[in-house]
């Protein structure tokens, strides 16, 4: 059905119920001609007469009666759907899909929601835990975290977080039995406890910079995990040295579960952006969501 015969249907219910063009038209907000002229239309496409118009009164015929018995109801349905949008549009509610690293779930993502949700019960948030560079518009997502570095050019970024350090750590039992690294280039003689990322396609290459010089060195030991919590976890209990985001281990630095090694060489990254596709249709949820999330320093 086109939009325009759509239109002639509602103006020809309109008319039906009011019983009078004259105030069926200043309900639609149009002229008393051009609604007479829009029921011809409709008459003469559908090759039936649907009204009995006299210079007093105007009633439905036969054929308007069956045709207002089901157009009604179909368009009081319609009218109560777009009365539906305008409370979400008016009271923020919906379901909001976020994929993201573990790192930004636990250290930005949570504490937000915890702030946020509590306010408004009718948002739901689903965050999917992720390595990947997800296609979020393929996967049905309404945005991603990922570091500023890693997000494309085409999308809307807004920052979430800080800047980040990571941190090459070990546990004082690693160290009695181990060496301490001078340099990046020493971990290839280290236990190193590995992070299998599925966008780098195998094992990550631990990343240093000191005065402009980058390096990437590829990291061996006898453990590898897919995630901080278990590399932590082992790094703790003395299995070997792990490259963890400074803030996820500073708690175990303070208080000698964890020391920290070649801080010099360990730059700052561009920090957690929310990024999606576009700033249209844009509902009042995520709008919220967007600005809970929003880094100010």
């Amino acid at each position: 059905m086109r939009r325009e015969e759509l239109a002639d249907l509602n103006a020809f219910v309109t008319v039906a119920e009011e019983r009078s063009f004259t105030r069926a038209a200043a309900k639609l907000g149009t002229s008393q001609s051009a609604l007479s002229y829009t029921i011809r239309r409709l008459e003469t496409r559908l090759g039936v007469r649907l009204l009995a118009r006299t210079t007093r009164s105007v009633a439905p015929t036969e054929a308007g009666a069956r045709l207002l018995r089901t157009l009604g109801p179909a368009l009081d349905q319609i009218g109560s759907e777009l009365a539906s949008l305008s409370e979400l549009r008016d009271k923020p509610a919906g379901t909001i899909r976020i994929t993201t690293g573990e790192h930004a779930a636990e250290a930005i993502l949570s504490p937000a929601l915890t702030r946020l949700l509590p306010q408004y019960p009718d948002i739901k948030v689903e965050i999917s835990v992720e390595y990947g560079l997800t296609d979020i518009v393929a996967e049905g997502y309404a945005a991603g975290v990922r570091l500023g570095e890693h997000v494309a050019k085409d999308m809307i970024a807004v920052r979430i977080g800080p800047d980040l350090r990571m941190a090459v750590v070990g546990a004082p039992s690693y160290f009695a039995r181990r060496p301490r690294p001078k340099q990046p280039q020493d971990l290839t003689a280290q236990d190193c406890i590995g992070l299998r990322l599925p966008t780098y396609g195998g094992l990550y290459a631990w990343e240093f910079e000191k005065r402009g010089r980058e390096l990437k060195v590829r990291v061996e030991g006898q453990v590898v995990f897919n995630n901080i919590a278990l590399q932590l976890n082992a790094a703790v209990g003395g299995l070997g040295l792990a490259y963890l985001p400074e803030d996820r281990v500073q708690p175990y630095l303070s208080d000698g579960r964890l020391i920290r090694v070649l801080d010099d060489w360990c730059a700052l990254y561009s920090g957690y952006h929310l990024y999606y596709p576009s700033r249209r249709q844009q509902t009042p949820a995520f709008a919220l969501l967007v600005d809970a999330l929003r880094y100010r320093g």
